[in-house]
């Protein structure tokens, strides 16, 4: 029978303290999808985007990571919206440095003052008093980094942040950080096929630094009938996402999949590969197809 969604249990995704602060479960939500095309503007159904983060919440989902550019502004608007007052042991995550014109536009932005203004609206439509995890949504080449980190770390001895994080970043990056303050977390693009931050999940696995994949779910043709992922996914009644998500999880204790979606069924999917217990042969198999 195929795997529906089941609460989530420590014992069923494992867990990771953020710094000295709270402890999450290690399948979390990213709602970057709760926007319009090119995540931008309103989404299609706003009141099922709503049911879609009380429903992560429903089944255990302790870790919502979110960026005042997703819109701009519309996810964490909504996140307030659904979610607010916040359970105790919600972490919400978002990050600031990016800047938006239009659908699938993207620019960086680590002014100083920028970061502090963007920070500040988070914490308004958040409706929060202090971020519990703040992140550097990427490095911008036309600020020097030590400026914009430094402007994290005025915000966390402030008390409107309680714990910094990268995204988009190097080894190198991470390392200059590092030597500037605590790192909690770094959030790079990673997924079963596309691993070239493994050296950072690396770094970030020497240090006890939690990792965050964005785009987890990407398989490109290893999920092509017949292939090692439709092979595994057939033999645990999964789909080839659950087998992806449930592969992150087995690959590192310090990661963190936040996959997204839209839609309550999808969430719902997501959810139940937490179920899949993936082998060492499996494991193995499925890293040795994606090279």
């Amino acid at each position: 029978m195929p795997l529906t969604a089941e609460p989530l249990t420590d014992e069923a995704t494992g867990t990771f303290r953020i710094g000295d602060g709270p402890t999450v479960r290690r399948l979390g939500f990213g709602a970057m999808c709760l926007t319009g095309p090119g995540i931008w503007g309103e989404p299609e159904d706003p009141d099922e985007c709503r049911r879609v983060l009380r429903r992560a919440v429903e089944l255990g989902v302790n870790l919502i990571d979110t960026a005042n550019s997703y819109g701009p502004k519309v996810s964490e608007r909504l996140i307030a919206e659904a979610l607010h007052p916040y359970p105790d042991d919600l972490v919400i995550a978002t990050k600031g440095g990016l800047t938006r014109s239009g659908p699938g536009q993207w620019s960086r932005n680590g002014r100083p003052e920028h970061l502090r203004e963007a920070c500040e609206d988070s914490l308004q439509r958040l409706r929060l008093d202090r971020i519990e995890l703040y992140q550097l949504h990427a490095p911008d080449e036309k600020v020097p980094y030590e400026e914009s980190l430094g402007a994290l770390i005025e915000l966390r001895d402030e008390g409107k942040i309680a714990h910094i994080g990268l995204s988009n970043v190097s080894v190198a990056q991470l390392q200059q950080g590092l030597a500037m303050t605590e790192i909690v977390t770094v959030q790079n693009r990673y997924n079963l096929s596309d691993r070239a931050s493994e050296d950072v999940l690396d770094a970030c696995t020497e240090r006890g630094i939690g990792f965050i994949p964005w785009f987890p779910l990407a398989t490109g043709a290893l999920a092509q009938p017949g292939g090692p992922l439709d092979e595994v996914a057939q033999a645990h009644d999964a789909t080839p996402s659950q087998i992806a998500l449930a592969w992150l999880l087995a690959h590192s204790p310090i990661m963190l999949p936040i996959p997204g979606t839209s839609k309550v069924a999808h969430l719902e999917d997501n959810i139940a590969a937490a179920q899949v217990r993936l082998d060492d042969d499996e494991v193995r198999a499925l890293e040795e197809a994606a090279g």
